[in-house]
Parts: structure tokens; sequence; C-alpha cells
């Protein structure tokens, strides 16, 4: 018996410590396991945390570009579109209308600049007989009120001589007469300059035509800017194909949906022909301007 007994006490000693020792591995896999995991998990997380780095740099320049093309100057309540007149000092609401204020001088060169000036340019446009008109490149306090949700007018409204709507680099937009009478832009068009704009007599700078420098620099099926009656004016292409007056009402529009307007818009579009801008009148009712 007491052999046996003693066989027993051995036997279940031997069994413990094996056990213990199995334990024991066991622990030590695990935790070798769960370093390695760790270790994994630290060099995805740096290695997430560098990429998140890059992203968010490259966000970030994203975000610099647009804020650069389009800096944030209309204020609150004023659709985003507005941003994109980025000669604006102020863009923002009046009641039922958006106030834009501008200066009225171009942003490229001219010959109609002061010849000191920086932005002084000699005529290197296309047109043989460009002739340089008396006049020169003034600044003003130009205020235009444009309804903030433009709509069709039941009477419409013949577009004045004088500022008809603002260009986004702040220019003033004519329509198609030279003067009075419905005077033809006939000889006058021999003094636009390369950019096709000049200055009147009381020195405002002003496009009757296509302003080339936008469709250059934004595009040609781009945003050139507003009418007073609210309603935008797009370059003189749409859908990679050339606008004609064909194409557009008497007016000079159409209504569908354009990349700052999803849910579509009448708007007026230039052509190479006149009426150019504008046809017979506004398609709305028009706001006001002072200078």
């Amino acid at each position: 018996m007491n052999l046996k007994y003693y066989c027993v006490i051995i036997l279940t000693f031997a069994f413990l410590i094996s056990c213990s020792k199995s334990d024991s591995a066991a622990d030590s896999l695990t935790n070798g396991t769960n370093t390695s995991a760790n270790n994994e998990t630290s060099t995805s997380g740096d290695s997430s945390t560098s990429t998140g780095d890059t992203s968010t740099e490259t966000d970030s320049s994203d975000s610099t570009d647009t804020t650069e093309t389009y800096e944030d100057i209309a204020e609150e309540g004023v659709p985003e579109v507005f941003n994109k007149i980025y000669a604006a000092s102020r863009i923002y609401l009046d009641g039922n209308f958006v106030v834009i204020q501008v200066d009225g001088a171009p942003d490229h060169k001219s010959p109609y600049y002061s010849s000191n000036s920086d932005m002084y340019e000699a005529y290197n446009g296309t047109n043989t007989d460009f002739e340089l008109n008396p006049n020169s490149i003034g600044t003003f306090d130009f205020e235009y009120k444009v309804p903030l949700n433009p709509q069709e007018a039941s009477n419409k409204s013949a577009t004045p001589l004088g500022a008809m709507g603002v260009a986004i680099n702040g220019v003033s937009f004519f329509n198609q007469y030279a003067g009075p009478n419905n005077q033809a832009l006939t000889n006058e068009i021999n003094s636009f300059d390369q950019y096709g704009g000049h200055p009147a007599p009381d020195n405002v700078y002003h496009y009757h035509v296509e302003p080339t420098y936008l469709t250059t620099t934004k595009g040609h099926d781009s945003l050139l800017g507003f009418l007073l009656d609210g309603f935008p004016v797009y370059g003189p292409e749409e859908n990679n194909a050339n606008v004609t007056n064909s194409d557009l009402d008497e007016y000079h529009g159409h209504s569908h949906e354009t990349a700052d307007y999803p849910d579509g818009i009448y708007h007026y579009h230039v052509t190479d022909a006149d009426p150019y801008i504008n046809g017979n009148g506004y398609f709305g009712t028009p706001g006001t301007v002072t200078q």
C-alpha cells in the first residue's frame, strides 16, 4: 500500500510539473504573438498616420487652389456662384438684391492704361485697323444691385447705353450700340484693345463683345458675369460646340442647366456676331448700377 501510495504521489507531481511548463510555453507564445501584432499595428499606424498627413496636405493644397481661384468674397446669404466675381471688393445682400462692389478697372494689360503703368501694353492684337481712342482707364466706386432670385419679366425693358452688367473681373458690360439711336459698333470696334474692351469718354472701361482675356484664362464655356437682371452670362461655347445667334432667343439667351446652376436657369451667351452679349433687352427685371 505504501509503495502504491508513493507512486501515485510521484506521478501526480510529475503531471503538475508538465502542466506548468505547457502553460508557461503557451503564455510565452501568446505574448510573442501579441507583441508581433502590436508591432505591426504600430507600424501600420505610423504608415496610416503618414498617409493621413500626406492626404491632408494634398487636400489642403487642393483647398488652397480653390481659394486662390475663387476667394470667399460673398457674405452670408449670397449664393456661392457670386464668389466667381473675383474682382469684387464686397458682395452682400440688401433685401432681395445682391450688391456687388467693384472699381471697374480691368485686371489685364491694355494700351489704354498710362504708359507709365505696369498695366500698360501696346496694342498687339490682330485688327490691322486698330486706332486708339482718346480716352483712358479710370477707377470708380461701382455698385451693381441685381435680383437675388431673377425671374422672367412680364414687360421686357431695353438695355441702356452704359453699364448693363458686370464681368467677373469687375469690368462693365455694355450693349451692342455705340451711341444714341442704336448706332452700330462698326467703327467703334476698331478701338477695341487686344482683349475686346475700351474706355468711354468718362473713362469707364467696358466690353461690348467677348472679353477674350476671360474666355482665354477661365474657359470659353465659363461664367463671365451677370447682367443687371441677375441672369448669368456665359462664354461662346457650350457642350464643346460654338454657340451661334440661332441657338439663342431674341434676348440672346436660353434656359437649361449649367455647371453653376444644375437645376437650370436662363442665361445669356456671348457670340461672335451682333448683338454679341445681349439682344432686344433684359430677359428679367433689371436692378440698378451706380458709380
